[in-house]
């Protein structure tokens, strides 16, 4: 991919367009232009592929990442961001957490039983309604500064709790 090998980037569409696809539609609500938001995603993905650092993170989160963000850009330059909803447990279609090999539960379950549910409030704004910092601090009529540490401690908690030995991702 970052020799930009057309061959490569072939099968990279053909293994994430579809999951992606699902995601942008999710936050987008059209069909028509989740499409189009997918083929910009690719096209940055093209473009900005060398700015992927394997060590970093797994290239599927970053491709979630770049297709989420185009979304929710979208949606700010149409000033629609305020209507966006996106469900935590339907975030990532087919991928569930795995709590002992036991049983599968939603995303939202875990986190939400994680989390303090002021710090979880700030989290969905932002990561998953696509509000930011200072937008949220607006509609939570909360400082900036409360804003910015309730997401550090959020951002803290779940990262301690996701790299336990008891969740895997299946």
């Amino acid at each position: 991919m970052k020799s930009h090998s057309r061959v490569a980037f072939s099968h990279l569409y053909d293994r994430y367009a579809a999951t992606l696809l699902g995601v942008i539609s999710k936050i987008v609500k059209d069909e028509t232009e989740a499409e189009d938001l997918l083929q910009d995603t690719f096209v940055k993905v093209w473009k900005n592929i060398h700015r992927h650092d394997p060590t970093k993170g797994r290239l599927f989160t970053w491709l979630l990442n770049v297709a989420r963000n185009t979304a929710f850009d979208h949606l700010r330059s149409h000033k629609k961001a305020s209507h966006v909803e996106l469900p935590m447990d339907s975030y990532l279609p087919g991928m569930y957490l795995t709590l002992n090999n036991v049983g599968y539960i939603g995303f939202s379950d875990a986190v939400n039983t994680t989390l303090d549910p002021r710090h979880w409030q700030i989290i969905e704004l932002i990561y998953f309604q696509g509000y930011t910092q200072v937008e949220a601090a607006h509609k939570l009529d909360l400082p900036l500064g409360t804003v910015k540490t309730w997401t550090r401690l959020a951002l803290i908690q779940l990262r301690q709790t996701f790299q336990a030995d008891q969740f895997a991702f299946q």
